[in-house]
């Protein structure tokens, strides 16, 4: 949230956006600047979707954004690129948000997005905010993945939202909180006092 104010504050938008992207759909830098077309949300052919490619992977889902009951299951975000999306037909969803708006990432090889002048602009927009200097992008899909956690999320579940194939790699992104701690503890608690059974 700190983030995400004060990139609006310094006219970047974008970034603002991204940050939540990253948060709420656990993508990496390449996928939400490099890979992320206008034409991959809400295409006409599937109005109440997003398309999802995971570079790294090269795994691709669709995402709903609306629940059964035609809840917007994103509404902050969808605001955003629904904004974003009125305005341009094509190409990247996030471009700079100045001049010409050109991509954010440079390209000095096909194929090989750089992420220098991304990265420093995210680092300003940090000390700016005076958030922890070792935060960095990677930190929005970190923190989504945690609350995935927090949220009690089955192990299922996360894989489906993150895309990973393995719940091995799990513990490296699904960080443990004392909130998780706290909620098992209460668990297990319920579970050995079930039918009158007392703890000792």
């Amino acid at each position: 949230m700190a983030f995400r104010a004060t990139a609006l504050s310094m006219g970047l938008s974008s970034l603002a956006t991204a940050a939540l992207i990253g948060w709420e759909w656990l993508q990496r830098e390449t996928d939400i600047f490099a890979t992320f077309d206008v034409s991959h949300y809400r295409p006409k052919d599937k109005p109440d979707m997003v398309r999802i490619i995971d570079e790294k992977t090269r795994a691709e889902s669709w995402v709903p954004l609306f629940d059964d009951d035609g809840l917007a299951l994103y509404p902050e975000l969808m605001n955003e690129l629904d904004a974003i999306k009125l305005e341009r037909i094509g190409g990247l969803m996030l471009v700079r948000d100045w001049g010409s708006r050109l991509s954010w990432p440079t390209w000095p090889k096909p194929n090989m997005p750089d992420f220098t002048h991304v990265s420093r602009k995210i680092k300003q927009v940090i000390r700016r905010a005076e958030l922890r200097d070792e935060l960095s992008f990677t930190s929005f899909r970190h923190g989504g993945l945690t609350e995935t956690g927090d949220a009690e999320l089955t192990d299922r579940e996360i894989l489906a939202q993150s895309r990973h194939t393995t719940v091995k790699v799990l513990p490296k992104y699904v960080k443990r909180t004392t909130k998780q701690i706290a909620t098992g503890t209460k668990k297990r608690r319920a579970s050995r006092t079930k039918g009158g059974f007392l703890s000792e």
